[in-house]
């Protein structure tokens, strides 16, 4: 049985705690959050400890995994603190929640920490673990397109609200294309491999915190072209859609796209539009958070590495910091 200490008590922390409760090898036993009353709130529901101390719930509870779903410019400091304490307490993994960083000098940090600690780090990129991203990944390997020449991703709905409105401050979040989109550039980097050219357009952080959008269009070494759009600026709700094009075959998936005649749906002022972080729902009998946490316990017990490395969580946040500096510079970026 693995006993998770939770960082966090918002709404991704929330959706971890209601997998942990159905993970038959998984108890949640302590959940920190600097607020205190939304670390007892969500520790109650899952008859678990709160805390408002990092160390202090480490060093009385021992748990065997960490899973970090705070605010993307912390998720270092825990690691890191997790990392030096793990032989000591018998810290066995770690979570950390997409992006795996806000730079990638943290990146770094984290996956030297995690190796000087010998325990696994694995990020959350979600998106693999769902059946409709993995189906298409499938196909694709087995040639159902043929030889794929042009992927395009859209994903996103409104604006975002959360914690002191950290998705508006472009500093602390990377906007949608560091938050949101970075979904997108994992899987594709998973699907169609190393991404050798960047170029975007969008909003970069300039009209944050009211909206954000971005098109990125990404060259891979194989010569396949991307195209990913992301924007919290759809008031309209959340919605996600691919299509991959090869010389054999056309694959497509739209969610929540509106069909038929146009739609329009009205801005509407102050914070109208605006609600929690969209969570993608899943018709699935086990939705697709809980098989990636449910993967990663199961890597941890077998003792082999999980789907998702941190060296791939790198990779996308290196995709989408390139991403923002085209935006800024109006210039291509080539990645090594």
């Amino acid at each position: 049985m693995f006993r998770v200490a939770l960082v966090g008590a918002g709404g991704m922390a929330s959706m971890h705690a209601n997998c942990y409760a159905n993970i038959p090898n998984a108890t949640l036993v302590g959940v920190m959050d600097i607020r205190a009353e939304a670390a007892q709130a969500l520790a109650a529901k899952h008859g678990a400890k709160a805390f408002t101390d990092f160390d202090a719930m480490l060093k009385e509870l021992k748990p065997d995994v960490v899973d970090i779903c705070c605010p993307t410019p912390w998720h270092c400091e825990y690691v890191e603190a997790a990392c030096q304490q793990a032989q000591t307490l018998g810290i066995r993994g770690l979570s950390t929640e997409k992006p795996m960083g806000r730079t990638l000098e943290e990146c770094d940090r984290m996956i030297a920490a995690s190796k000087a600690a010998g325990i696994p780090l694995f990020v959350a990129q979600v998106v693999r673990f769902f059946p409709e991203f993995s189906l298409a990944k499938r196909l694709i390997d087995t040639g159902a397109v043929g030889t794929p020449a042009c992927v395009r991703t859209r994903r996103g709905g409104p604006m975002p609200h959360a914690w002191n409105d950290w998705y508006g401050d472009f500093a602390l979040s990377g906007g949608c294309v560091l938050d949101l989109i970075i979904h997108d550039f994992d899987w594709l980097r998973w699907t169609f491999g190393e991404v050798e050219r960047v170029y975007a357009r969008g909003l970069g952080g300039s009209q944050l915190p009211d909206r954000d959008y971005a098109l990125v269009t990404l060259r891979f070494k194989n010569g396949c072209i991307g195209h990913v759009e992301g924007t919290w600026a759809d008031p309209g709700g959340f919605k996600v859609a691919f299509e991959i094009a090869g010389d054999a075959g056309l694959l497509e998936y739209n969610h929540n796209q509106p069909a038929g005649v146009p739609l329009r749906i009205a801005l509407e002022g102050g914070d109208g539009p605006r609600a929690g972080v969209a969570v993608p729902e899943s018709p699935v009998a086990v939705n697709p958070y809980q098989a990636e946490l449910a993967h990663f316990l199961d890597c941890l017990e077998k003792g082999v590495p999980p789907s998702v490395t941190a060296e791939d969580g790198k990779e996308a946040v290196r995709i989408a910091l390139a991403a923002l500096e085209s935006i800024q510079t109006d210039k291509p970026i080539f990645l090594a």
